[in-house]
């Protein structure tokens, strides 16, 4: 991404969801924990619900600790124009808010805990739910930024009136560019921040479909 002719060294993405109290402050924190060198995260609800304790709790367990992010609205981000807004529930998919610039938005559901165990008692069975979800939402992070053009290249292939659609990562392609002499590709290479590697921004995909 560039920012006054220079490369901005790391990619602005914005997790979004109804209340900002679990789903994307697990995202929020999950990225912050595992992406830090290629992605700066924010986190918004388009209501305040408050940071949820079991989400805190469940995120401590694998080693993040989010008990210091705060539950806030799109409003409380000021001037912030993310690259990427990432709506993780589907509320906030069909309310999401115009941003500033050429943010992208993408959609990529994930169960709602609080609503799944709203019944449950206060036991294991109920943060089972919350782990779960935790685990899927980490998934999807270590993807990052790659996971963001598999989501795009899916809605594409939809839009374009495709069905059955399955993608494979082909890393192994992405590996093997090092050895490239393309001037572009030895450019990119260049400019990567330190530490980071061709995988965390370019991402080769197979894609089969088909015609509905």
């Amino acid at each position: 991404m560039r920012q006054g002719g220079g490369m901005r060294a790391k990619t602005r993405v914005l997790f979004l969801c109804t209340g900002n109290s679990c789903r994307s402050q697990m995202a929020e924190g999950w990225a912050r924990h595992l992406k830090a060198d290629v992605i700066e995260p924010y986190s918004a609800g388009i209501e305040r619900h408050g940071m949820n304790p079991h989400a805190v709790r469940v995120m401590a367990e694998a080693g993040v600790d989010i008990s210091r992010q705060r539950s806030k609205t799109v409003d409380e981000l000021g001037d912030l124009v993310p690259d990427y807004v990432i709506t993780v529930c589907g509320h906030a998919s069909g309310h999401c808010p115009v941003f500033p610039g050429k943010a992208k938005v993408i959609h990529v559901g994930f169960d709602d805990p609080p609503e799944l165990t709203k019944n449950m008692p206060e036991a294991e069975e109920k943060l089972a739910v919350y782990r779960r979800v935790r685990d899927e939402i980490r998934t999807f992070v270590e993807a990052l930024p790659g996971a963001v053009l598999a989501s795009e290249t899916e809605q594409m292939a939809r839009d374009a009136g495709l069905g059955q659609i399955v993608m494979a990562s082909k890393s192994g392609y992405v590996d093997g560019m090092v050895d490239w002499q393309d001037p572009l590709y030895q450019k990119i290479m260049a400019e990567l921040p330190p530490g980071a590697k061709p995988s965390d921004y370019i991402t080769s995909l197979e894609v089969k479909a088909r015609k509905t």
